[in-house]
């Protein structure tokens, strides 16, 4: 019996240290991606590739991160409150945020981010 907790008892500590992380991620989109009407069947949106998003905690420290080709992005960050936003890339204004975001220990808080081109 001591030989099998000595064999299997390793592993089960492994699988504790690497559990999931903790952060935000999620995709941005920007739209209208043209001006005048939408025609039936064109696209109204397009994802905001390798944009620079600054996410900010409560405490007023800040990190950012970069959108892959497709607009997702992923960043660890301790539990607690954040906002993010976008660099104006792409989009007339301030850009684009979100604010009071909470991330709690263990996940990934899943974030939409829809930011307006300001073309119509």
């Amino acid at each position: 019996m001591l030989a099998i907790v000595m064999l299997f008892g390793p592993s089960v500590r492994l699988k504790a240290a690497t559990a999931p992380g903790t952060g935000i991620e999620g995709s941005v989109r920007i739209s209208p991606t043209h001006g005048g009407p939408i025609k039936l069947g064109e696209p109204d949106s397009a994802p905001l590739a390798n944009a620079t998003l600054v996410v900010e905690s409560a405490a007023g420290t800040s990190k950012t991160v970069t959108t892959d080709e497709q607009g997702h992005f992923k960043i660890e960050l301790p539990p607690g409150r954040y906002s993010i936003r976008t660099e104006k890339v792409g989009m007339k204004g301030r850009g684009c945020g979100m604010t009071d975001i909470e991330v709690t220990a263990g996940t990934f808080k899943q974030v939409k981010l829809d930011c307006d081109t300001g073309m119509r």
